[in-house]
C-alpha cells in the first residue's frame, strides 16, 4: 500500500508540473475521471500500462514515476 502511495504521489507530483488534469489523463487511459482519481488517491492501484501511459502524456520516465525504491 505504501508503494501504491509513493506512486500516486509521484503522477500528481508530474501532473501538476507538467499541467495534466484528471479529465485528460481519465481520457488518455481511457478510464472515467472517478476511475483516475481512486488511482490519484492512492486507493486502486495503477497497472503497468497505465503507469507506462500515464509517463508519456506527462513527458517523464517510468522510473520517475515507481521511484528507486519500487523498482529495486
Amino acid at each position: 500500500m505504501e508503494n501504491n502511495s509513493e506512486i500516486a504521489n509521484a503522477v500528481r507530483a508530474e501532473m501538476a508540473r507538467s499541467r495534466v488534469t484528471q479529465a485528460s489523463l481519465a481520457a488518455h487511459l481511457h478510464l472515467s475521471q472517478a476511475a483516475v482519481s481512486r488511482r490519484l488517491k492512492g486507493l486502486v492501484v495503477f497497472n503497468v500500462d497505465e503507469i507506462v501511459q500515464t509517463a508519456q502524456l506527462v513527458g517523464v520516465s517510468v522510473a520517475t514515476l515507481i521511484g528507486e525504491r519500487v523498482a529495486a
